[in-house]
């Protein structure tokens, strides 16, 4: 068996959706969070200065969607065919553009841009969100293939992020993507380690 350990910053952000999979699966994993003032020391040890960044027996590996990705298809959760896991891919890269555009505002911190992007946020998001939510009435309940994939997982991982991002829960008025969270966060392993995980805003 393996030895994995996940080093990020103390919060979920961009490692939540991996410890989701790891935790779906049943996979024990260490989870190595830093404190920030640390992160100069620690840096220049990760392969692109980046994290977070997954260890197996030692090798390091980084960019958090090619991780999930890994670890889905490991697990089933990658689609039945290459056609769907095109469409989980695609709502994936979906995923991580509303938080390309939240990210954008959120860490904006000159106030005329902030306030020009707040506008494109305004827009944005709930239009993404729509049809995300459409997207999974469409698919029996779930973002492709009728059954449950990574694309769901990184969804409802990310949501603390998303909304902290945003300052309001983006599927307040998203029925379909508010049944697929509860779904996400009833699997068993899922709702064992959201139990126990470290709290954070974020």
């Amino acid at each position: 068996m393996p030895t994995y350990k996940l080093t990020y910053f103390p919060v979920k952000a961009l490692a939540e959706p991996i410890r989701f999979l790891f935790s779906y699966a049943g996979i024990e994993f260490i989870d190595d969070r830093f404190e920030r003032e640390n992160w100069p020391n620690i840096k220049p040890t990760m392969p692109f200065g980046q994290v977070p960044v997954l260890e197996v027996d030692g090798k390091k590996i980084h960019q958090s969607t090619a991780i999930c990705r890994w670890l889905a298809k490991q697990h089933g959760l990658a689609g039945k065919n290459d056609w769907e896991a095109l469409e989980i891919d695609a709502a994936v890269d979906t995923i991580h553009d509303v938080r390309a555009k939240l990210g954008a505002y959120h860490y904006e911190n000159q106030s005329d841009a902030k306030a020009q992007k707040l506008e494109v946020v305004k827009e944005v998001v709930p239009f993404y969100i729509q049809r995300l939510d459409e997207q999974v009435k469409k698919n029996g309940g779930y973002l492709v293939g009728g059954a449950l994939s990574w694309a769901d997982i990184v969804f409802v991982a990310l949501l603390d992020y998303l909304n902290f991002m945003a300052k309001y829960d983006i599927i307040e008025k998203a029925e379909n993507l508010k049944a697929l969270k509860e779904k996400v966060l009833a699997e068993p392993g899922i709702k064992a380690w959201v139990a126990k995980r470290p709290q954070s805003d974020c």
